[in-house]
Parts: C-alpha cells; structure tokens; sequence
C-alpha cells in the first residue's frame, strides 16, 4: 500500500494566535510545532486521543495560488512511507504533481501537492520524524 493513512486537513487562517487558542480552548489540542518560511506562517495541533491525525492552521504571509484560492479548508494530506515513490506511482496512474519535486515540510520531511477530480487540492508528505 503506497497511503498509510490521513495525514492532516489543513485550514487557513486570519489570526494564528486566535486560532491556536481556539482549538486549544474548545476541543483541548496542543500544538506540535509552529513556524514560518518567507510565504506562511504554519501550525501543526494534534489532540491526544488521535496524534497521528492534524489539524494544520496556514497563515499566507503572501498570498499563493496553491494555497490562498482553495478555500478555508485547503487540502487532505496522506501520508506515504517513500515519496520518490508515490510519485513514480502515481504519474503512472495519470497524476500530475504541482511542482516537479518535493519541497520541505516544517519538520524535515518532504511534501508535495495535485489536485483531485473536482479540482480539491490534495498532499502526500513523507516525514522523517512521525509515525
């Protein structure tokens, strides 16, 4: 099997610190990392009962077509074991990549996004550091 599982539903967002403190506040998740790179700042929160599934919360620093034009709820992220390989896979069953290599996720994996038939923008991240 090339998909593990869910990875996470990435949401954007206005206020990051508003938005930490509500999920935080309302349905108890924490949050497992925080950064920014020169286009987003990002949040990753788990919750406790389910840590292998996220929520993350995506600030546009400057706003990009792949992220800022998909809507509130922006992608489904699966992750894959070897990314190289899903790729290889995946182009073979027809599907074209948003860009022609991985780039770096917050922490140290790789990602890379498609679009699904209805235009839903999709995520496969390979990650060093999670099960």
């Amino acid at each position: 099997m090339i998909i593990k599982k869910i990875e996470h539903v990435a949401i954007i967002v206005a206020d990051m610190d508003r938005s930490i403190a509500f999920y935080k506040e309302m349905f108890d998740y924490k949050v497992r990392i925080r950064g920014q790179n020169a286009v987003r700042e990002m949040a990753f929160l788990y919750h406790d009962n389910q840590p292998g599934m996220e929520i993350e919360l995506i600030r546009d620093l400057k706003p990009s077509e792949d992220y800022s034009d998909s809507g509130i709820v922006n992608h489904l992220a699966f992750t894959v074991d070897n990314i190289d390989e899903a790729i290889a896979h995946y182009k073979e069953k027809g599907i074209t990549f948003n860009s022609d290599e991985p780039k770096p996720t917050l922490d140290g994996g790789r990602m890379i996004l498609f679009y699904g038939p209805e235009r839903e923008l999709l995520q496969f991240v390979e990650s060093e550091n999670r099960e």
